[in-house]
C-alpha cells in the first residue's frame, strides 16, 4: 500500500493540454504502446514540447523574469524573504517542488524513442533533449535539497527504487553532467537545430553551470553539515572551465553591442532575439496567439512591489574601474541624489535602475513619458521599494504599455563568459590572458576599463577572506547577471549568508537629506520608513535585528516530511529540520 501512495504522489504520469502549435494537445498515457505514436522522429519532438514549459520566463502580473532577484539581496520585495528571515522551523508535510512527473515522463522516453524510425540524426538530437531535460530537473532537486533519489527508469507500483534513499549530492551532481555530456553528444549545434529547440550549445552552457554550481557548493561548504561525503570541488570546477572554453572557442556566440551608449539596456527588451549572437535562448511572445506578459506595465512604470538594494547599488565601479570606496571620482555626497549617484560610474547602473529623465513610454503624437520619481504614492505591487526602480527590462513602446510581447532571455552567452572566469579563479589557474577573452569582454561593451590580475584591494569587499581577484570576478558577476534571477543561487553556493545575510536588512537610497525629500516629506516615516542614517529601509520594523538565516539550516530546503515516512525512512531530513 504504502508503495501505491508514494508511486501517485511522487511518479504519475502528468496530463498536459496543449496551448499552442508547439504543443501536444494531449500526450499519450504509459499504458498505451509507444509503437502507436512514435512512428517518425516529429513524434518524439511532439512528446518532448511538453518541457519545455518548464524554462524560467515572463509571466503573470508581474515585472517578469527581473523580478527573479527578489528571492536575495539584490532586491528588496515589499514581502520579506521567509528563506532570509530564518522563521520557519517546521518541514512541510508536502511539497510541490518535490515532483518527479517530468523525470519519470523523460526515463519513459528514453525507453521508447528506439521505437521510432528515420533520420537517425534528427533521433539522436531529440534523445539529446531528453538527456538535457532530465539534467535540468535533477539540478533543480539538487539546488533545492542537495541529494535525492536517483531514478533513471520508469517504475511500477512494486518497484523497490520507491524506496531508494538520498544519492550523495557530488555524485547526483556527476549523474547531471553525464546526461548532459550525452545530450552534448546527440544536439545538434544551434546553426542546424530547429529554431526554439534545445541545442548543443544550450547544453554546454548548462553544464558549465551545474559544475559551477557544485564544485563551489563543495569548496565552500566543505567541513559544514553540509558538505559532499567526498569533496570533489576540483572535478566539477575543472568541467565548468571545459564546457566554457569548447563554447567560446566555437565563435557561435558573441556580446551584443549596438554601438550606443545604453547597449546594455536594449538587450533586454526585444521583440525578436533570433538575430542576436549572445542571446542563446529564448521564448517568444506573440499577441495573435494570444501569448502576451504584463512586464511593459510593471517595468519600468510602476516599480513592481520592489527595489534595487542599496547593496547592489554600491557595487558597481566607478567609471575608472575602481571600488566607490578608494575611487576619487566618487563621493558619498553623489548618494543623496538619483541622478548623482550614477555619474561616474559603471554605466550599466544608470541601465538598470531609474534615474530622472530616463524614457519610461514613447507616446508618439503626444508628450513622452519621462521617469521622475520612484513611485512611492502607492501600494501593493504599485510601489517601489528601495527609492531604486528597476529600469533594466522596461519597455517603453507605448503599443506594449499593458500587453506585452518581448522575449524572454532564458541563456545568454555573458553567463557562459563568467562561469569560464569563475571556475578558473577557484582553481587558482585564472590568467590575464582568461580575464581579457572573458570578464573583459563584459566591461569593453560599456566602455568601462579592463580588469587587472592584480586588482585594487577594495576595502568593503564583500568577501574579506577571499582574494581580491575572486572578490572582483564575483562583483563582475553580479552586477552583469543583476535582476536575472542568478544571485540567490550565488549565494547558496558561496555559503555567503554569513557574510552577507545573517543580521543584515536589505536598504535604499538615503532619501533624508535627498533632492527628492521635500517630494515625500509627508511619507518619510510614515510607508516609507528610513534608518538613523536616513536610508529606505522597508525591513525596519518587520526585522528589527535583521535576517536572522539559520546558517545550520537554511542552505537547503526540507524533505517533505511524507517523502521520509512513505519512503520508510531511507529519505533523510536535510541538516537542522
Amino acid at each position: 500500500m504504502k508503495h501505491i501512495k508514494f508511486f501517485t504522489l511522487i511518479f504519475f504520469m502528468a496530463t498536459f493540454v496543449g496551448c499552442s502549435n508547439d504543443l501536444l494537445d494531449q500526450l499519450p498515457q504509459d499504458e498505451i504502446s509507444p509503437e502507436q505514436y512514435w512512428k517518425t522522429p516529429n513524434d518524439l519532438a511532439l512528446f518532448l514540447n511538453q518541457f519545455y514549459t518548464s524554462f524560467p520566463v515572463h509571466s503573470g502580473f508581474n515585472g517578469g523574469i527581473f523580478e527573479f532577484d527578489n528571492n536575495s539581496d539584490n532586491l528588496a520585495e515589499i514581502f520579506v524573504n521567509d528563506r532570509f528571515v530564518g522563521n520557519n522551523a517546521l518541514a512541510p508535510i508536502s511539497d510541490n517542488s518535490w515532483n518527479y512527473s517530468s523525470i519519470r515522463s523523460v526515463n519513459f522516453y528514453l525507453e521508447n524513442s528506439g521505437t521510432a524510425k528515420g533520420d537517425a540524426a534528427l533521433i539522436a538530437h531529440y534523445d539529446g533533449e531528453a538527456y538535457f531535460f532530465r539534467a535540468m530537473f535533477y539540478y533543480n532537486l539538487l539546488k533545492r535539497y542537495g541529494g535525492v533519489p536517483y531514478i533513471e527508469k520508469t517504475l511500477n507500483t512494486d518497484s523497490p527504487e520507491l524506496l531508494s534513499a538520498r544519492m550523495p549530492r557530488n555524485e547526483l551532481a556527476t549523474k547531471i553532467v553525464e546526461d548532459l555530456d550525452k545530450a552534448i553528444a546527440g544536439l545538434k549545434p544551434q546553426g542546424s537545430a530547429e529554431a526554439f529547440r534545445v541545442h548543443q550549445g544550450i547544453a554546454l552552457s548548462l553544464k558549465s553551470s551545474v559544475s559551477l554550481y557544485e564544485g563551489t557548493w563543495e569548496k565552500y561548504h566543505d567541513g559544514t553539515v553540509f558538505a559532499a561525503p567526498v569533496n570533489e570541488s576540483a572535478k566539477f570546477l575543472q568541467w565548468a572551465v571545459n564546457a566554457a572554453e569548447t563554447l567560446m572557442d566555437q565563435e557561435s556566440y558573441s556580446l551584443y553591442d549596438n554601438g550606443t551608449e545604453k547597449t546594455y539596456w536594449d538587450l533586454f527588451n526585444k521583440v525578436d532575439y533570433s538575430g542576436i549572437s549572445e542571446v542563446m535562448f529564448w521564448k517568444k511572445y506573440d499577441p495573435s496567439e494570444g501569448l502576451i506578459h504584463r512586464v511593459g506595465h510593471y517595468l519600468p512604470h510602476t516599480g513592481a512591489g520592489t527595489g534595487v538594494t542599496k547593496s547592489l547599488v554600491d557595487s558597481y565601479l566607478a567609471i575608472d574601474g575602481q571600488p566607490i570606496g578608494v575611487s576619487p571620482l566618487y563621493s558619498s555626497s553623489q548618494e543623496s541624489s538619483l541622478t548623482d549617484i550614477v555619474k561616474d560610474r559603471d554605466p550599466r547602473l544608470a541601465q538598470t535602475i531609474g534615474t530622472p529623465g530616463d524614457l519610461l513610454t514613447l507616446n508618439s503624437g503626444i508628450p513622452n513619458e519621462i521617469f521622475e520619481y520612484p513611485t512611492f504614492r502607492g501600494n501593493n505591487e504599485i510601489t517601489n521599494t528601495t527609492g531604486f526602480q528597476i529600469y533594466k527590462g522596461g519597455i517603453t513602446d507605448n503599443a506594449q504599455r499593458y500587453d506585452s510581447w518581448t522575449g524572454a532571455i532564458i541563456f545568454r552567452y555573458a553567463e557562459v563568459l563568467l562561469n569560464f572566469a569563475e571556475a578558473k579563479a577557484e582553481l587558482g589557474t585564472l590568467t590575464q590572458a582568461d580575464l581579457d577573452k572573458s570578464i573583459n569582454l563584459l566591461r569593453s561593451r560599456v566602455d568601462m576599463p579592463s580588469l587587472n590580475i592584480n586588482p585594487t584591494t577594495d576595502p568593503n569587499k564583500a568577501f574579506p577572506a577571499l582574494s581580491d581577484i575572486i572578490n572582483e570576478v564575483r562583483r563582475e558577476r553580479r552586477v552583469e547577471l543583476a535582476l536575472e534571477g542568478k544571485r540567490f543561487d550565488d549565494l547558496m553556493r558561496w555559503a555567503a549568508a554569513d557574510e552577507l545575510i545573517v543580521g543584515k536588512r536589505l536598504k535604499g537610497f538615503k532619501i533624508v537629506g535627498s533632492d527628492i525629500e521635500s517630494e515625500f516629506s509627508d511619507l518619510i516615516n510614515e510607508s516609507i520608513l528610513v534608518d538613523q542614517e536616513g536610508y529606505i529601509d522597508p525591513y525596519i520594523n518587520t526585522i528589527p535585528s535583521g535576517f536572522g538565516f539559520n546558517l545550520g539550516r537554511d542552505y537547503l530546503s526540507p524533505i517533505p516530511t511524507e517523502q521520509i515516512v512513505l519512503s520508510e525512512g531511507n529519505v533523510t531530513q536535510n541538516p537542522g529540520w
